[in-house]
């Protein structure tokens, strides 16, 4: 099969990236001709305010560019990752006016949300979820703490959602998770068109050992990833060592932390290959997050590890995660409970490896790269049957401008 893989990469490199860039091996090496187009969003720190408010809109230049690559490379599938803000919904009416079938991974509630989470001060919010305009998140400035970010962000989905497009211009979109899809429905796509696929881990890694005694958290340091909780819970737990992995706003107050409990073991910028070494030697990882996840590739990872998970009761956590099975969940922001997960799991030798065994045989059923292709091939089949049904009716509901 021909594919056109777009998708615009984050400022600062996270799991969604890596996501995009297994998926497109894991096509390759099933015998796909993949071409992808990327963008990346360090090229907005060039633009003007306006100049970007009109982008994320409506996108010419991506509009004019990918129309070229379709005609060029004539692809039966036109895959969207992120299209925001460079790429903007443009991108589907190029994929639409080359008869391209087009399919969107929603990574996040972008569709639903000003800053993309449902998060907002500490906590979950469904304030805008189902509303035809976000004006909960642009009076509250959720994206970047900015009204005017916050307005453009909001009027492009609400333009969208006016013309159609959501309705119209996608085939299908694929969700990461069952609770994903609940709540992509509330926020008005139609439940028809949205078919599940959860993230998966390329190459194999292979099992670790689990003998590194300390636990492991790898991931954003932000509110909503619950650091704050894992910092609180560790506070009690200065007998079980914790190596925290990665980088973002809190990462003073991880250091901090760190300088003051020598359980904690802060580590950024370490290399994905030897993240997975990690992942494999802790007795658990640990997952806190406040926000709802979608479907978070470290989890995956740890499954692939045969490493069990201590999640946050909350979303597609509590549907990943089999309470005594291959993890423990906990109230999301109780750091006591945290705690107390931890202790328990830290005590259990023979509970543990059992606990191993799942984690593992949970990833060889449900989330290695063979099972993942086939869910991937039903979603663009089935985006390719509605495209046959469809024609070429939706391109009168595009904006004049993109005959320009």
């Amino acid at each position: 099969m021909d594919i056109v893989v777009a998708h615009t990469s984050y400022k600062q490199a996270g799991g969604e990236d890596t996501c995009v860039a297994a998926e497109v091996a894991m096509l390759r090496a099933h015998g796909h001709n993949v071409t992808q187009y990327c963008l990346h969003n360090d090229a907005t720190d060039a633009m003007g305010r306006i100049q970007l408010a009109s982008r994320t809109i409506w996108s010419r230049s991506s509009y004019h560019e990918l129309r070229e690559m379709f005609r060029e490379h004539r692809p039966q599938i036109a895959h969207f990752h992120n299209t925001f803000p460079l790429m903007s919904p443009a991108a589907y009416y190029a994929a639409r006016a080359e008869d391209v079938a087009v399919v969107q991974t929603l990574h996040n509630f972008r569709l639903s949300c000003v800053n993309a989470l449902l998060f907002r001060n500490g906590e979950v919010c469904e304030a805008c979820l189902g509303k035809a305009i976000a004006w909960p998140g642009i009076a509250r400035k959720c994206y970047r703490n900015s009204r005017a970010a916050s307005a453009a962000t909001a009027t492009m989905v609400a333009i969208h959602r006016l013309l159609g497009t959501w309705r119209n211009a996608v085939d299908m979109y694929i969700a990461l998770s069952e609770a994903s899809r609940r709540k992509l429905v509330q926020g008005g796509i139609d439940a028809d068109k949205i078919a599940v696929k959860p993230n998966f881990v390329y190459p194999d890694p292979g099992p670790g050992t689990g003998q590194g005694g300390y636990a492991i958290y790898v991931g954003r340091l932000s509110v909503e990833k619950g650091i704050e909780t894992l910092l609180a819970a560790w506070q009690g737990l200065s007998h079980i060592p914790i190596k925290i992995v990665g980088d973002g706003p809190l990462a003073a107050a991880v250091r901090d932390a760190a300088a003051l409990n020598a359980a904690i073991e802060w580590l950024p910028g370490v290399p994905l290959e030897a993240v997975y070494g990690l992942i494999g030697d802790a007795r658990c990882l640990v997952l806190p997050s406040q926000c709802y996840e979608n479907s978070p590739r470290v989890l995956i990872e740890a499954f692939a590890k045969g490493t069990p998970v201590v999640v946050s009761k909350r979303g597609a956590m509590a549907e990943l995660v089999d309470e005594g099975c291959t993890g423990l969940q906990f109230k999301p922001g109780d750091p006591d409970e945290l705690a107390s997960r931890i202790r328990f799991i830290f005590a259990d030798a023979e509970g543990l490896r059992r606990m191993r065994e799942a984690a593992r045989g949970t990833f060889n059923q449900k989330f290695t790269a063979a099972i993942n292709h086939e869910l991937l091939m039903a979603v663009y089949q089935q985006a390719l049957a509605r495209r046959s049904r469809a024609g070429r009716a939706v391109q009168s509901i595009a904006p004049i401008s993109i005959r320009s």
